[in-house]
């Protein structure tokens, strides 16, 4: 085995023998063996139980996820698509005055960026003002011009909303990424947590950890929240959750989503427009539908107003939309505002809309537009990592300390070509928590991203998806990168 370097250390009793301390903040360890106040009662419970023990239960929980049939997709991938989503047993741990702090600062965020998207689809101020290069917003792929002039129910763009956040090595929180178009993710959250409660009954009741099982019933409310004016006092409003169909890499969401709300799983083919109303297809007859909760991207929601060879829209649905007879959340051209490159501005967004600083802060972000910008970022590929504005999942990326130099040409050649398309970042040290892999507890790199609720009220459940990257020294986080998910416990105290 090769020797480890000097700035890393390791603990020296079962089941913590292959745990790794470096320079990234531990979640679990204020140093070699010293637990995190909130983080004791977990130690002491893995120091007591038998290893075997712990393999049953990583056993039981991966069982409960495949009779479940919690999978995701993996797309381009040869050996097959489908798969059981890693989970890991350990809970993330979170004090509650963390929590609060990240609560205050996402309320704050997608309160801005709901303002902002607002602002450029109706008067421009923020352009005009030039806080906001107006050829960064018209140049962005996602930015709709369909929807200029057009008014959403209760001015809300982004119903639904899922901010990626990572716990840098000072210990502070900052805003990764903002997801606001089809943020998925939170039936794992959900899972999570139905198996942890299961695994450690005891544990769970005695930290005291706030619930998230009433996420969907939540997530109902807000949708209602949005129904069109024009319904009110017609019938309580018909919510349907709008799916590509079984072979979306999300599917099983949706389904868990749609099921846990008690509304429709509809498919485009289910749907149909008459005289700018929506309308559902059942056994019953037609029924009007006033809410679509929609899982497709912008391109394939409407094959008459945007892309023409779709087939899993519905004919005539943007009209609808337009004359104000059905609601879609989230709203048609929210990428504009979790376009990567527009994440640089959000600190001045919302200074600029809510006079106030950033409760949580972004990441250092270089946009390739700028020519001494860009310069630096070709002097530095290895050092940095490089992001295509309009991707997710862990695609269109290269992390310069990994990469090799091929992979370092290749990108310098797509800068070159298509500077806007891409975006630098420091490569961060994200925070590293407890895993039990291969009978050991190891550190891993984890972010979180928490989920985001804008009706009537912002509503956030405590916790979120803490995602985890299981290889070894890996920082990509994402499912079909080699990533899983684990729990994440916000403590009441």
């Amino acid at each position: 085995m090769a020797a480890l370097p000097a700035s890393i250390q390791i603990l020296t009793r079962p089941p913590f023998l292959r745990y790794e301390f470096g320079e990234a903040y531990d979640e679990m360890f204020e140093s070699p063996g010293t637990p995190r106040p909130h983080y004791q009662a977990l130690y002491r419970t893995l120091l007591e139980l038998p290893a075997e023990e712990l393999r049953k239960s990583q056993q039981a929980a991966d069982l409960s996820f495949l009779h479940q049939g919690i999978t995701f997709t993996v797309y381009g991938n040869a050996q097959g698509t489908e798969r059981v989503f890693p989970n890991d047993l350990l809970p993330r741990i979170m004090a509650g005055d963390e929590w609060r702090k990240i609560e205050k600062g996402l309320t704050q965020r997608i309160t801005a960026l709901n303002l902002f998207l607002q602002d450029i689809y109706h008067q421009g101020r923020i352009l005009a003002d030039g806080v906001v290069p107006r050829e960064l917003v018209y140049s962005c792929r996602h930015f709709r011009r369909e929807m200029r002039g057009l008014n959403v129910p209760r001015g809300v763009y982004v119903s639904v909303c899922g901010t990626d956040l990572v716990r840098l090595p000072n210990g502070e929180f900052a805003v990764l990424e903002d997801n606001l178009r089809v943020p998925s993710g939170v039936s794992y959250m959900l899972a999570n947590r139905k198996v942890l409660k299961r695994v450690f009954p005891k544990l769970f009741r005695d930290y005291g950890v706030w619930p998230v099982e009433h996420y969907t019933q939540a997530l109902l409310t807000t949708l209602r929240a949005m129904a069109p004016v024009n319904c009110s006092g017609r019938h309580e409003p018909t919510v349907v959750l709008l799916t590509p169909g079984v072979f979306n890499s999300a599917y099983f969401e949706h389904t868990f989503l749609a099921q846990q709300m008690g509304i429709e799983l509809v498919e485009g083919r289910d749907l149909l427009v008459h005289d700018n109303i929506v309308y559902m297809r059942t056994t019953a007859g037609l029924r009007r539908v006033d809410v679509i909760y929609r899982r497709v991207d912008d391109d394939f929601v409407d094959p008459l107003c945007f892309r023409k060879d779709s087939n899993l829209g519905v004919p005539g649905l943007f009209n609808a939309y337009r004359a104000g007879n059905v609601t879609l959340s989230n709203a048609i051209g929210t990428g504009v505002a979790d376009d990567k490159a527009m994440y640089a501005y959000v600190p001045a967004i919302i200074r600029y809309y809510l006079q106030e600083d950033p409760v949580l802060a972004n990441v250092d972000t270089y946009l390739l537009t700028d020519r001494s910008q860009q310069q630096f970022v070709l002097e530095h590929l290895d050092e940095l990592v490089v992001k295509a504005v309009g991707e997710s999942g862990g695609y269109g990326m290269l992390i310069g300390p990994h990469s090799t130099a091929e992979q370092r040409e290749e990108f310098r050649q797509r800068i070159l070509a298509e500077p806007r398309n891409y975006i630098a970042q420091p490569t961060l040290s994200l925070s590293r928590g407890p895993c039990f892999l291969d009978g050991d507890v190891q550190a891993r790199h984890v972010d979180l991203r928490p989920y985001i609720l804008y009706g009537e009220n912002v509503t956030l459940v405590p916790g979120g998806l803490t995602r985890v990257a299981l290889r070894r020294g890996s920082l990509v986080v994402n499912s079909s990168q080699g990533g899983g998910s684990k729990d994440t416990w916000v403590l009441r105290a």
